[in-house]
């Protein structure tokens, strides 16, 4: 099941998957190790593939912020850690976090916020607080947001 595949069935498949959607160098990689194909070839075809603009790890960045953003919610911290363990180079990953705007994040956060606020049993506002802060946190925003969202009043005591 997990045979060796020749040099031009794999190029030929990953352009295929390439032109149905946006890839980074190490998911292509990964795939070719898979395969089994020879790491001289796997670097051939790397060379192709980015020389013919199939993979740009760049445009794949400004894919994947989109999506985490918009579908998953998540914030700029856990964007940046999931492009991280993709192997996009950190300068690409500053640049294309950057072009957000940090009111989008918070246009994000918000409605997450009075969702979880509704949902969440807290004895004191303190408490409730101290839950929607972790909850937020463990979805990559960062404390300058949460505040934004929360209000500097009920976040006072997290400094």
């Amino acid at each position: 099941m997990n045979k060796e595949i020749s040099e031009q069935e794999a190029l030929s498949r990953l352009t295929a998957l390439c032109a149905a959607s946006e890839h980074c160098q190490h998911d292509m990689t990964d795939r070719m190790a898979r395969w089994g194909v020879a790491p001289d070839a796997q670097a051939r075809i790397m060379e192709h593939l980015i020389s013919h603009r199939y993979v740009d790890d760049e445009r794949y960045a400004r894919a994947f912020v989109n999506d985490k953003l918009t579908y998953n919610k998540w914030g700029p911290r856990k964007i940046d850690q999931a492009l991280c363990q993709k192997r996009i180079d950190s300068q690409v990953r500053q640049r294309v976090l950057e072009d957000i705007d940090d009111d989008m994040f918070v246009e994000t956060l918000r409605p997450l916020l009075a969702s979880k606020r509704r949902s969440t049993r807290a004895s004191s506002d303190y408490e409730l607080n101290g839950k929607l802060i972790r909850f937020a946190m463990g979805r990559g925003f960062t404390m300058p947001q949460i505040r934004q969202c929360l209000g500097d009043t009920a976040t006072d005591d997290f400094d």
